[in-house]
Order: structure tokens, then C-alpha cells, then sequence
């Protein structure tokens, strides 16, 4: 069996999709993908098998780095770099013909420090921090070394802060690529940062968690995931698979239910009954499209939005509403699979990690993991919603951005 971090695939790291929206995106070998990533990361927790599961780190931008494989020199780039037409950035120039602002000055500091690692290759990782922007505070009266790029600070002890505080730049490193052209590369979820020459001006880590044996399941919790896992694959059965491949086909409906979905998350709430959501969809898709007839000011407009209704309205069928059920049952199961497996994997954080309110800092785990289904051959996001994704979403909740070195 192959290690995560070990694993290849096709895909570009520019997005992954949370591990029980898989379900409503990915049709049946989605759900598949899903459940075989939980059961990898079970069985590694059980001590079944050894392996990594990447830590999601929330920092900003992302940023891209190595050689251009067209004429090898080094060069930095965002997410444009998987365009038909690549855009990446070798000078100073560059950056400042195309960007403004926090990512200029980011990207700018990344194309001076980077070239010292001796990159070989193109990887892909967080930008957490410029030397402007770490502090040192004292948090529940512990003396901390801090960056704040985005939702998450995170606080390392200062005794043990040499590195960081003589650093110009902060990066973490979570996917390489290989390949002729930037088009044709394919991803790897990991980078081996063993190779990279040492550099005090640059911080820079793997994001590969390590020694995940400390943090195996008891027997009890192992029993408990594999009710929840045997759920979850009696509930896969049930639903319907004309119902999974109608929501494959019909992107405008599977994002509509993402969205309404998400409504739950922005208030850190878990779904309870699944026919109580089923109807509430309903109810919240006719509202969203009688409102987008009513600002519509001419005829045409209007009809394409009651055009839109309509072809939703017609997925709503007796079948699919109770394949929908089982559906939202399901992705439920999958939720409180993967909120036990997040709280063991986050016993092994080595940096303590924290949100600022008004009212001081509130600990808090990781942003989350990403864990690879090795048979199907993609990568999702496990994260915790009801914690990470609320406190991105609540205005109590200071965020990075809003600090005036980041204005």
C-alpha cells in the first residue's frame, strides 16, 4: 500500500473539495474516493499500517516555486500557473506589472529568498509570514513567538523560536510536480524539503505530519468509527445511482445544495434529520430563484431564471428526495467519522495554534488534513467545519487580513 505522501496523481493542487462534499460532486466513484480516504486514515490510526497525512496549513498566498521547465530558470508564480498560458514571474518587474499590494511584496520576497533552497523541480506551498509581520506576545501567560496569515495564529515558544525570528520568509511546503511542461505535470503530496539547502533566511518546512503511531486510536474509538463506517456504506447502497449520476450532470444543482449546505456550517451547526433538510432545500432553492426573477428587469432575464427553477425542480422527484435523504444521512456518517479521526490527528501538533477575539485568544486545532484515496486516486480535505470553517466565517473571530501591515 502506498504511503500518502508517496502517492501521485493527475490533479493540480489548486483545489480540493471537502471530503463529504465528494458525495454530492463526485457521483458514486466521489463517494468511493470518500470512503476509501476515511478508511486509510482509520486503519493508519488503528495501527494497522504506517503513513502521512498531510497538515492543511492556513497561510496566504499560495505560492509556487522551482524551475521553469521551458528554459530552466528559477522563477515564483500564484495559481495562474496552470493556465493555457502559464504565468509565472522571474524579476521584480514582473511581479509589479501584474500584482499590488500584500501579494506583491509576498511574491517579491519570495523570488529574493526562495532561489537559496536550490529548488529542483515546481512545488507548491503557504505563505505564512514576512519578517514584518511576526510578533512576540504572551498568550495565557506563556511567552510566544506569532503570524496570523489568515483565521489561524500560530504560536511557537519562544525559547524555541531562534530560526523563525532570524527568518525573512515563512513557507510551508505541501505538493511537488513533475513533468516536460506545466500543462502536463502531475502532482505529488508531499515535497522533500530534505533536499533543500539550508537557508536562515527562509523557514520552511514539510507539512507531512509525522509520527502519527503517537497518536493511535484506542479500542474503543476504533469501534465506534467502524459502526459509523459500516453506516456509511449500508446508506452508499441505498441511494440511488440514477440520483448520483443527475447531480454529477447538473453542476448549477450540486452547488446550490453545497451553498445551502454551508448555511449550517457558517453557524457551526451538524445537520440533524435528513427529511427536515431535504424540504428545507427545497423550500431555500424556490426562494433563491423567485428572488432572482424578481430582480430581473426584463422579461428575458426573468425567463431565464424561472427556466433555471424549472430544470432544478424537475431533479425532485419522489426517488431522488429519498435518495437525497440518504445522501445528507450519508454525509453526515462522514462527518462524525472524520471529527474523531481530526482530534486524534490534531495530538500531534507541534505548534500551538490559536484564534484572537476581542476578548483574547481561544485555542484551536489545525485547519485540517488532507488524506489521499490511494485505490481511487484523489485528494480531499479533512476539516473540521463546525470549528475551522465557523471561525472563518464569524465576524468575533480577528482575522490576519485585517491587521494594518496587511492593508
Amino acid at each position: 500500500m502506498l504511503d500518502f505522501d508517496q502517492f501521485i496523481t493527475e490533479q493540480k493542487n489548486t483545489h480540493m473539495t471537502h471530503l463529504e462534499d465528494k458525495v454530492i460532486y463526485g457521483g458514486a466513484k466521489g463517494t468511493r474516493q470518500a470512503i476509501n480516504a476515511l478508511r486509510e486514515l482509520r486503519d493508519m490510526l488503528s495501527g494497522y499500517h504506517d503513513g502521512h497525512v498531510s497538515v492543511k496549513w492556513d497561510g496566504a498566498p499560495a505560492v509556487f516555486a522551482g524551475t521553469d521547465p521551458r528554459d530552466g530558470e528559477f522563477f515564483v508564480a500564484k495559481k495562474g500557473i496552470f493556465n493555457k498560458n502559464p504565468k509565472v514571474y522571474k524579476t521584480p518587474q514582473e511581479i509589479d506589472d501584474d500584482t499590488s499590494g500584500d501579494l506583491n511584496a509576498k511574491l517579491k520576497d519570495a523570488l529574493k529568498y526562495l532561489p537559496e533552497l536550490g529548488i529542483k523541480g515546481v512545488v507548491q506551498g503557504d505563505f505564512m509570514f514576512s519578517h514584518k509581520e511576526l510578533k512576540t506576545e504572551t498568550i495565557h501567560g506563556e511567552k510566544y513567538v506569532t503570524f496570523h496569515p489568515n483565521t489561524i495564529v500560530y504560536a511557537i515558544p519562544f525559547d524555541q523560536s531562534k530560526k523563525i525570528r532570524q527568518a525573512k520568509i515563512g513557507v510551508v511546503w505541501h505538493t511537488s510536480y513533475t513533468g516536460k511542461t506545466f500543462e502536463s505535470m502531475k502532482a505529488s503530496y508531499s515535497v522533500d524539503t530534505d533536499s533543500f539547502r539550508p537557508s536562515k533566511n527562509v523557514w520552511s518546512q514539510n507539512a507531512i505530519l509525522r509520527d502519527a503511531q503517537r497518536a493511535t486510536m484506542t479500542k474503543k474509538e476504533t469501534q465506534l468509527v467502524d459502526k459509523y463506517m459500516s453506516n456509511i456504506g449500508k446508506l452508499f447502497n441505498q441511494v440511488s445511482g440514477t440520483t448520483l449520476r443527475q447531480l454529477e450532470g447538473h453542476p448549477e444543482l450540486t452547488q446550490t445544495i453545497e451553498t445551502f449546505n454551508n448555511t449550517y456550517v457558517r453557524k457551526g451547526e451538524l445537520m440533524k434529520d435528513a427529511k427536515t433538510h431535504t424540504l428545507k432545500l427545497l423550500q431555500y432553492i424556490k426562494t433563491k430563484y423567485r428572488k432572482e426573477i424578481a430582480a430581473r428587469k426584463t422579461d428575458k432575464g426573468k425567463n431565464v431564471q424561472k427556466e433555471k427553477l424549472r430544470s432544478i425542480l424537475t431533479f425532485f422527484s419522489n426517488e431522488n428526495k429519498l435518495s437525497l435523504m440518504k445522501m445528507f444521512e450519508l454525509q453526515r456518517e462522514m462527518v462524525l467519522v472524520k471529527l474523531i479521526l481530526i482530534n486524534k490527528l490534531n495530538q500531534l501538533g507541534r505548534i500551538n495554534t490559536f484564534v484572537k477575539t476581542s476578548q483574547g485568544f481561544k485555542v484551536t486545532g489545525h485547519e485540517g488534513y488532507v488524506a489521499v484515496d490511494t485505490l481511487g486516486g484523489d485528494a480531499v480535505k479533512i476539516v473540521d467545519r463546525m470549528e475551522f470553517s465557523y471561525n472563518n466565517f464569524s465576524a468575533d473571530i480577528l482575522k490576519g487580513w485585517d491587521t494594518p501591515s496587511r492593508a
